[in-house]
C-alpha cells in the first residue's frame, strides 16, 4: 500500500471514529429524552387520574360552557341517558302524539329538539288542546321574535298548570337552546293536563350534567331527573270518572254495570248471529267493536277497512283504533283510552269505550 493510500485510510477511519461518536452522544440525549418524556407523561397520567373525578369530562362539556359567567350555571342530558331505550320510547310516544294531534295543520315533527325549539309548534299544540287562540306572530325567523312567542306560550301554559301543583321545569332559554329534557319535561305535562290518549313508558327518568362556575373554576354534578312515574300516579292527575269511583270503592256494582252493557252490545250484535259472554276479552281484538259501530250507525263496514281473524298485535291494535274513528265519524269524541289499552284487555278503558257507545246509542234500535 502507497503512502498516499495510508493517509487515506488513516483519515477515514478517524472521520468514522468522530460519526460514532457524535452518533453515540446524539443517541443518548435522544434516549435521555425519550426516557424523561415517557417519566413525564407518567407522572401527568397519574395527576390526571388522581384528579379526573374532580373535572368534567370532554364528554360532559360543550365549548360554550368555558364562557359561563361567574356562579352561572347550565344543564344538559348526560350523553348515555340520550341512548336509554325507554326515554328513546318516551320521546316516539311524544312525537306520534303531537303529530296525531296537528295533522290537520300538516305538522310533522320528526324531532324534538329541532322542531319544537322556535315556539311555533308548541303554540299550535297549545291552541289545539286549550281551543285558546294566543296573539302571536305566525311566523318568526329571528332569535327576538321566537324568543318572544316562546314568551307568551310558555306564560299561557304555567298560568294553566301551576295552579294544579306542576313544578316548571322548563324556562324560554332552556326550550330555545334545544335542552331536550325541558322539553319533554313540557310534553309530559301537557299531555297530562289534557288527558292525552297515550301511554306514556312508566319510570322514565335520565343523568343530567350540571355544570357550575365558580371563582372561575366549572365544577360539575350528575343529578336524576324523573320524566315519568307510574301510570297509576300519573293518572291520579287526571279527573277521575265514575268508573274510577266504581272499580276502587263499589266493585260489588261492577257486575251490573257489566251485564247491562252486555244486554246493549247483545241487542245490535245479535243481528249478525253474534253474541257477547266476556267484555274484557271479546272486544280486545277490535271485531266486534267495528261490527257493532257499523250497526249502530247502519251502515255495511267494507271488509278490506279491517283484520276480520286479527292475528298480530298490530293487526288488533288497527282494528280497535279504525273502530275509534269511525266513532269519531258518528259525531262521538276520541276515546281517552288508548287502542293498546283495550288490546292488552285492560278493563276500565273498554268498560269506557263502550260506556260512550251506550250513553250516544242506549236507544237505537
Amino acid at each position: 500500500m502507497s503512502a498516499a493510500q495510508t493517509r487515506s485510510s488513516t483519515l477515514q477511519s478517524n472521520k468514522m471514529k468522530k460519526e460514532e461518536s457524535f452518533l453515540g452522544k446524539l443517541g443518548g440525549t435522544l434516549a435521555r429524552k425519550k426516557k424523561f418524556k415517557e417519566v413525564s407523561d407518567l407522572q401527568e397520567e397519574g395527576k390526571n387520574a388522581i384528579n379526573a373525578p374532580l373535572q368534567p369530562s370532554s364528554a360532559d362539556l360543550l365549548p360554550e360552557d368555558t364562557l359561563l359567567e361567574e356562579n352561572a350555571e347550565r344543564t344538559m342530558l348526560d350523553p348515555t341517558s340520550r341512548e336509554n331505550p325507554k326515554f328513546k320510547d318516551l320521546q316516539r310516544v311524544l312525537i306520534d302524539w303531537i303529530n296525531n294531534e296537528l295533522e290537520e295543520e300538516r305538522i310533522i315533527v320528526k324531532d324534538l329538539e329541532e322542531d319544537l325549539y322556535d315556539g311555533q309548534v308548541l303554540q299550535k299544540l297549545f291552541e289545539k288542546l286549550s281551543g285558546r287562540k294566543l296573539n302571536v306572530a305566525e311566523v318568526t325567523q329571528s332569535e327576538i321574535g321566537q324568543k318572544q312567542k316562546l314568551q307568551t306560550v310558555l306564560e299561557a301554559v304555567n298560568e294553566l298548570l301551576r295552579p294544579q301543583g306542576w313544578s316548571i321545569e322548563w324556562g324560554v332559554d332552556s326550550i330555545h337552546a334545544k335542552n331536550l329534557v325541558a322539553i319533554v319535561y313540557l310534553l309530559v305535562a301537557l299531555a297530562m293536563h289534557f288527558q292525552a290518549a297515550i301511554r306514556l313508558p312508566e319510570h322514565v327518568s335520565v343523568q343530567v350534567v350540571v355544570v357550575k362556575k365558580r371563582e372561575g373554576i366549572l365544577h360539575t354534578c350528575h343529578v336524576t331527573k324523573e320524566l315519568t312515574t307510574s301510570t297509576e300516579m300519573m293518572m291520579g292527575r287526571f279527573e277521575r270518572d265514575a268508573f274510577d269511583t266504581l272499580l276502587d270503592h263499589a266493585p260489588d256494582k261492577l257486575n251490573v254495570v257489566k251485564t247491562s252493557l252486555i244486554t246493549f252490545v247483545n241487542k245490535h250484535l245479535n243481528k249478525l248471529n253474534l253474541e257477547v259472554t266476556e267484555l274484557e276479552t271479546q272486544f280486545a281484538d277490535g271485531v266486534y267493536l267495528v261490527l257493532l259501530m257499523g250497526l249502530l250507525e247502519d251502515y255495511f263496514v267494507p271488509l278490506y277497512n279491517f283484520f276480520l281473524t286479527p292475528e298480530s298485535f298490530e293487526q288488533k291494535v288497527h282494528n280497535v283504533a279504525f273502530a275509534f274513528e269511525l266513532m269519531q265519524d258518528g259525531g262521538l269524541k276520541k276515546p281517552k283510552a288508548r287502542p293498546e289499552d283495550v288490546v292488552n284487555l285492560n278493563l276500565k278503558s273498554t268498560l269506557r269505550v263502550l260506556y260512550n257507545l251506550f250513553t250516544n246509542y242506549k236507544n237505537a234500535e
